[in-house]
């Protein structure tokens, strides 16, 4: 490949005149590009299917805008905290509160998914991207630096490594924020799905987690085997956003999802090594602008499928460590796989 064609792209300018860059990436039948604010996966094509394989804008000004966090890297807490509270080493800590003024939510208001990353390496195949995130920001203790590394390569395969460090001990859970829709129509719900999960997260009125873990057997919540995506409880609609707990702590990357189109034929599967995958339909959803290829992003336009570490896991006994430490580096992996019948 020629340099040029590694060259980085002016996607567009921040409202502090940051500008940012746009890189393409190309590997296993797979076609990325990647933008710096935010890390954000801005746009995924698989070879012999025309849609893209994600929600997303054509233009920079939509994300800041409208974007709820489209392929973006949340951070360096992601999901939510209760009441934004946690005690760690004994001292107790208040974070921002930006979610209806009640709850923090993915890192605040002017967290990893909003701000200019830097890039850091490029190559035809990857892309590596880098950013601090200050002391005291939000609320958090300690400089936090997060590396995010996007690899497309073998079989339809989009890897993912996120790499957090910090110099005092801090909460850390870094995710990857993509709406799939692998139909290419307005609505996903059309989509068959499997999660690898005994147990959910029941949550609150404010979807932060009660601290039960409830078995899925019996309820709508039982995606052990492949089923539709849309579910009734009786005469309503479930509508999901909940933590599907794959295991109690960090593993060996094993396959936790897997997600199919009976239209188009694609498939998705979801390997990781992380202990949640919080499942989010996106019924929330309602963008006054089109996305790629002029599609209409309403409720249930794509779905999520988070990998990560549970939610206000620091403030529940028994959910796995969220907690990071200076020397320690957490490493959290995904792979999203793509297949055509």
């Amino acid at each position: 490949m020629t340099e040029s064609a590694l060259e980085r792209e002016v996607f567009g300018k921040t409202a502090a005149g940051e500008t940012v860059y746009r890189v393409k990436i190309s590997g296993g039948g797979l076609t990325a590009h990647i933008i710096s604010w935010g890390a954000v996966i801005q746009d995924l094509r698989l070879e012999g299917h025309a849609p893209s394989l994600l929600l997303g804008f054509d233009d920079f000004d939509s994300y800041p805008s409208h974007s709820s966090y489209f392929g973006a890297t949340p951070g360096r807490c992601a999901n939510r905290i209760g009441a934004g509270k946690f005690t760690l080493d004994g001292k107790n800590y208040q974070l921002e509160l930006n979610e209806k003024g009640v709850t923090h939510l993915h890192g605040g208001k002017d967290n990893t998914a909003k701000r200019n990353w830097t890039i850091v390496e490029h190559a035809p195949d990857r892309v590596v991207l880098k950013i601090v995130d200050p002391d005291g920001r939000a609320g958090y203790p300690g400089n936090c630096t997060i590396q995010a590394t996007y690899w497309v390569h073998g079989n339809g395969e989009f890897s993912i490594t996120y790499e957090s460090t910090t110099d005092q001990p801090t909460l850390a859970n870094v995710c990857q924020h993509a709406y799939f829709n692998l139909d290419g129509h307005d609505d996903a719900l059309g989509h068959d799905i499997m999660i690898a999960a005994d147990g959910y997260l029941p949550t609150d009125e404010k979807q932060v987690p009660t601290g039960e873990v409830r078995p899925v057997d019996g309820t709508p919540f039982d995606f052990r085997e492949m089923s539709p995506m849309k579910r009734m409880d009786g005469s309503e609609q479930v509508l999901y956003d909940h933590n599907f707990c794959l295991s109690p702590e960090r593993t060996a990357k094993r396959s936790a999802v897997l997600a199919r189109s009976n239209n188009s034929g694609v498939s998705l599967e979801v390997r990781t090594t992380e202990p949640g995958v919080q499942f989010y339909t996106g019924f929330k959803l309602n963008v006054p602008v089109p996305g790629h290829d002029g599609q209409k992003i309403g409720p249930f336009a794509g779905f999520c499928l988070e990998t990560q570490i549970w939610p206000d896991a620091i403030n529940h006994e028994g959910f796995p460590d969220a907690v990071l430490r200076p020397g320690e580096v957490l490493r959290q992996e995904t792979d999203y796989i793509f297949t055509k019948n």
